[in-house]
């Protein structure tokens, strides 16, 4: 391999960002990776284990790794974090006996386990809005309850956006979020 090679594939790794998509089972995970795929989302089952995806956006290769989130796949989430550069955490806002439990979940399993930091970003996706019959009111309860301004490293960029898996909306602007947060500081 001569220079030149080796200096391309260095520089190609520089566009490169992984990202790992968590959340508990149902929440639509799955759903909004397909959608970001261009696949058909008519039949998604549970996702045993996980998927790994590549997509290209906004001049970034995004290596997607699509995590289960049922309660017995959850203890191995751990072994997931290693070279991640934003962690998504995808909500299902219908599931309102969920959320409580979901946003457990992210403190224990991600905050308080130091998972994102200055090196890896938090995304909070709160999924199925098609289906709220008011998202602003549910997104300014959801941050009120969450108290993420204090509970989220100070060195962390994250953000919450309103998406949903089944129409499609407000999911590029995640990609472009991903794009924009991490890329600028690689």
């Amino acid at each position: 391999m001569g220079l030149l090679s080796i200096i391309r594939k260095q520089k190609s790794k520089d566009r490169e960002l992984r990202v790992l998509v968590l959340g508990l089972d149902n929440a639509g995970k799955t759903t909004i990776v397909k959608q970001w795929l261009h696949e058909d989302i008519t039949e998604v089952s549970p996702t045993m284990g996980f998927n790994i995806s590549t997509i290209t956006h906004g001049g970034y290769t995004l290596n997607i790794w699509d995590v289960g989130g049922q309660s017995s796949l959850r203890p191995f989430w751990g072994n997931y974090f290693e070279k991640t550069n934003i962690i998504i955490w995808v909500v299902d806002c219908l599931a309102v006996e969920r959320i409580k439990e979901s946003f457990e979940e992210l403190e224990h399993k991600i905050l308080t386990q130091n998972k994102v930091g200055s090196d890896v970003a938090l995304l909070i996706l709160m999924n199925k809005v098609d289906l709220v019959p008011d998202p602003a009111a549910l997104r300014t309860n959801l941050l009120a309850q969450l108290d993420l301004q204090r509970r989220v490293p100070p060195s962390t960029a994250w953000g919450v956006q309103m998406v949903s898996g089944k129409t499609g909306d407000g999911i590029l602007n995640a990609l472009g979020w991903c794009v924009s947060e991490k890329g600028a500081t690689r």
